[in-house]
């Protein structure tokens, strides 16, 4: 009698991708000056509408958008993509959170009063999640986008993050 045992390594992938991607984005919002509690009070829904969307491959990007709330004007943005090129074949899962924070000490902090919110790009025909909405995104005018490469792969869903920073 034999045991054959089946791991889902694309679920796997998913699960580390969207804890990866909060972790990041976390860590961006606490070492750019900004308070990190209203993600920890979003968190729940951000990991149901991210990891919904990485299992049906819908998700294309994930924001940070940073504005000043009195003039509803942007401040700063990260952009991280997703990227779907599942190998399947039990490569190694890595997290790059030096890059990112290299990134954040050059840009510098963000005034303490600005505010932020996460907002994903997804594909036509993903399904509704709940605590999810349509919305526009903040003009970009007057900003440059900085592409820093790949900073999660888990067996080939992989993301890979930019930044905008006001032109000088």
């Amino acid at each position: 009698m034999s045991t054959t045992v089946f791991v889902n390594t694309y679920t796997h992938s998913v699960t580390y991708v969207t804890d990866k991607l909060l972790t990041s984005i976390k860590n961006i919002v606490r070492q750019s000056g900004l308070n990190p509690s209203k993600l920890t009070q979003e968190w729940e829904s951000l990991e149901r509408g991210i990891k919904t969307w990485l299992s049906t491959e819908h998700l294309e990007q994930v924001h940070l958008e940073v504005f000043n709330p009195t003039n509803n004007k942007l401040v700063g943005r990260w952009d991280l993509e997703i990227f779907y090129a599942f190998s399947g074949d039990g490569a190694a899962f890595w997290l790059d959170p030096d890059v990112i924070s290299y990134h954040i000490k050059k840009q510098g902090l963000w005034p303490s009063n600005c505010d932020y919110r996460i907002i994903v790009t997804a594909k036509r025909g993903r399904p509704n999640v709940l605590g999810w909405s349509n919305t526009t995104f903040y003009s970009t005018e007057g900003f440059v986008r900085q592409s820093i490469g790949t900073t999660i792969d888990a067996g080939g869903l992989s993301t890979g993050a930019s930044y905008w920073r006001k032109i000088s």
